[in-house]
Formats: structure tokens, C-alpha cells, sequence
């Protein structure tokens, strides 16, 4: 079996039937239906299904629907249920366009909420803006750090440049100057390559890029003593288990910088070696810890979904709590222009303990936790930051 047909099995496993199956399980109160009334809103969901985002997108999806569940039984928003309107896209600007139009033409959908994955929502900030549509687009899984942001994006995660900076600060005792990259495919690297050597630079770190071509067991086994021991991953779950099994044959001591897409509990299952440290950041607070929102994200998840904790389905939580908490505030009848003046207020807020308060860049959280896997295969969380000055 080759490397590629390997990562491709892998993801087929870890995603399991589809996110469109996983919706049978979904109760009503998520699903058009003929008994919605004309007064209810309607939040829309835009996600990337395509093969190599469906990792991201199922577990982020799950922790949006988990809350928006919750909130329904609560009594939604003054007395109005809340149609999660889930939109699936396959990768296209064609099938995003698709989800845009469907959205332009529902005058109850007064917001976009939690669009996933990174390179989806960077479209979709471009293409809202292109089609002059005027609604807020709250939480997107938005990595991209180079993405200059317009009034209509409120990008509540800590993006791609604070990850690799804090995950690199724990590093710092061994007097890193030097900077491996590996991209998990050449769509990654089409994607982030000129981002993550602006990151390298703005660090002083000299980079050196290598390139799987699919091969990524045997990129592993061909790393040189000259090869930088701290190795950043710019991918997925399957493929980062399957480059840690090549490296488990390797002499020299590496680490392995992972980011914000990476699951790796489940990258254990499926079989990655236990011999190289990797460090996985994640924009939220880790989902053992006693922080308010992620108590009430696991007894919420429990009841509603037979689904383990993950750090991207508490990202999707978050990102419906957010929109939730903004929705809840307006003043008067709850339109797409109220929405959307109402979020432009980039109110401080506080969501269980995960703060929101946004910069002169129109961004909020550089909150970064870090979960590390040993070299004995356990996995320990450590908080890294909470918020830096503007």
C-alpha cells in the first residue's frame, strides 16, 4: 500500500460515514422543516467536506450543533428557535458560491456562524465581500494570519502566527534558530507556504521547507543529522501519523510542532509511533480543563451526541455560544442588519472563561493552549497564553 493510499484509508476511517450522516442522529430543532414558523431565525453553517477538510469540519460541526441543541431547548433567542442552517461545500469557489446564494436568498438567516475549515473561511471572507452581501460572519475557523480582515469577519481564534510562536516558546531553552517545515500535501503548501515563511522570518528563523510528494513514511526516514530537530507540520491528522511512523526508525531527537487541525488522540488510534514529542497548539482552552465553558461543552456533548471531546468540536461550541451571546443583545427586532451592526460593536465578552476582545486588526483571542504527547504516548495539556496587548 503506498503512503498516499494509506493517508487516504486513514481518513476515511477517522471521519466515518460522512457529516451528512451524522446529521440522521441530529434532533428536528437543526433540520428545515415544514413546522418551522415564519418568525424563526436562521443561523447558516458553511463547511468544507471535500476529503482533505472532512477531519475538521465533522468535529467542528458537531460542537456548533451540540450548542445551538442547547440553546434551542433553552428557548433560542427571546422566545425564537434557531434553524443551524448546515450549508456542505466540496473545496470549490463553484460549491462555495453555491452556499452563498443559498444564504443571499433566506432573508430569515441573519448570520454566517463557525465556517470550517481555514482555507473555506479565507474564501468566504474574499467572495461576502466580492458579492456585496451585508452579514456579519461570526467565529470562522480562520488560521490565516496574512488574511486582512473587513467589518463584516469577527475572527474570534488566535490564528496561525500566534500557535507557531507560542508552541516555539517551549522550545526556546534549546536556542532554536533554525526551522523545519513539512507540508502534509502540495495543496498545503500551495496554500501556506508564503505565510509560514513570512511567520519564519518575522521570528528570525532560518527555514527549511521539505516536500512529501505523498511520501510522507519515507520523507521521514530520510531526514538527515542536517535536518533542524524542531520540525513544524503544516497538515492533517492522517498525515502527520503516518510521517511520525517514519521518523520512529530516526537517531537524532526531534520535536514536531503540530497545528490547530491536528487531533492527537486520534492520531494515536491510528497508530502513530510514540517515539517523537509533538506538541499540538489549539486556539481554546484544553477540553480537560475545569474552565466554565468547556464544563458546560462536555455535559452538553454527552447528552446530545455520543461523540469524544475534541479541541475543534469545543472551537465549534465556542463559535455558537459567540454568536448566541452577540444575537442575544440586540436591541429591537433581530434582523441581518441588526446582527450585523451588533457584532461591528466588538463588544468585550467573556464566554466561561474564553475571552473575546478584539484589536486594531480586527482580531480577538491570541488564547493558546498546547497539548504535548510524549515520548511514552501520554498526552499532557498545558495552557501557554491567555491574551497579549494588542
Amino acid at each position: 500500500m503506498t503512503s498516499s493510499t494509506s493517508v487516504a484509508t486513514r481518513r476515511r476511517w477517522l471521519c466515518g460515514t460522512s457529516l451528512t450522516a451524522a446529521a440522521v442522529a441530529m434532533p428536528c430543532i437543526a433540520q428545515t422543516t415544514k413546522s418551522l414558523a415564519l418568525k424563526n431565525l436562521v443561523v447558516a453553517q458553511i463547511v468544507d467536506t471535500s476529503q482533505a477538510q472532512q477531519d475538521v469540519s465533522k468535529d467542528f460541526l458537531i460542537g456548533s450543533r451540540a450548542a445551538w441543541q442547547d440553546i434551542n431547548l433553552r428557548g433560542g433567542i427571546r422566545g425564537n428557535q434557531i434553524q443551524h442552517l448546515t450549508l456542505e461545500t466540496d473545496g470549490t469557489p463553484a460549491s462555495l458560491r453555491a452556499a452563498l446564494d443559498t444564504v443571499k436568498n433566506n432573508p430569515l438567516c441573519v448570520a454566517l456562524s463557525g465556517s470550517a475549515g481555514d482555507a473555506l473561511a479565507t474564501q468566504l471572507v474574499t467572495q461576502v465581500r466580492q458579492s456585496g452581501l451585508n452579514i456579519a460572519h461570526a467565529a470562522p475557523w480562520l488560521q490565516n494570519s496574512s488574511l486582512e480582515l473587513d467589518d463584516n469577519t469577527f475572527a474570534i481564534f488566535a490564528a496561525r502566527q500566534e500557535q507557531i510562536t507560542y508552541a516555539l516558546k517551549t522550545l526556546s531553552i534549546m536556542g532554536l534558530n533554525e526551522l523545519g517545515v513539512i507540508f502534509g500535501s502540495e495543496r498545503d503548501q500551495a496554500l501556506y507556504n508564503i505565510e509560514v515563511e513570512r511567520i519564519a522570518a518575522s521570528m528570525q528563523l532560518k527555514l527549511q521547507t521539505f516536500n512529501a510528494g505523498g511520501e510522507l513514511r519515507l520523507l521521514a526516514q530520510t531526514m538527515t543529522p542536517r535536518t533542524p530537530a524542531v520540525l513544524l507540520f503544516v497538515g492533517g491528522t492522517p498525515e502527520l501519523a503516518e510521517f511520525t511512523q517514519g521518523l520512529d526508525k530516526q537517531s537524532r531527537q526531534r520535536y514536531i510542532v503540530a497545528l490547530a487541525d491536528i487531533n492527537l488522540q486520534t492520531m494515536l488510534q491510528m497508530g502513530a509511533a510514540r517515539h517523537t514529542p509533538v506538541i499540538a497548539t489549539q486556539p481554546v482552552p484544553v477540553v480537560n480543563s475545569s474552565t466554565p465553558v468547556v464544563r458546560s461543552y462536555r455535559e452538553i456533548l454527552a447528552r446530545l451526541f455520543d461523540e469524544p471531546p475534541t479541541s475543534l468540536s469545543l472551537a465549534g461550541f465556542i463559535a455558537a455560544r459567540y454568536t448566541f451571546e452577540v444575537l442575544s443583545a440586540v436591541a429591537g427586532p433581530l434582523t441581518r442588519q441588526s446582527a450585523l451592526a451588533a457584532f461591528q460593536k466588538r463588544s468585550p465578552m467573556d464566554i466561561g472563561g474564553f475571552r473575546v476582545s478584539f484589536n486594531k486588526q480586527r482580531r480577538s483571542s491570541t488564547y493558546v493552549t498546547q497539548t504535548m504527547m510524549t515520548l511514552d504516548g501520554r498526552l499532557i495539556g498545558q495552557r501557554i497564553n491567555d491574551k497579549l496587548a494588542a
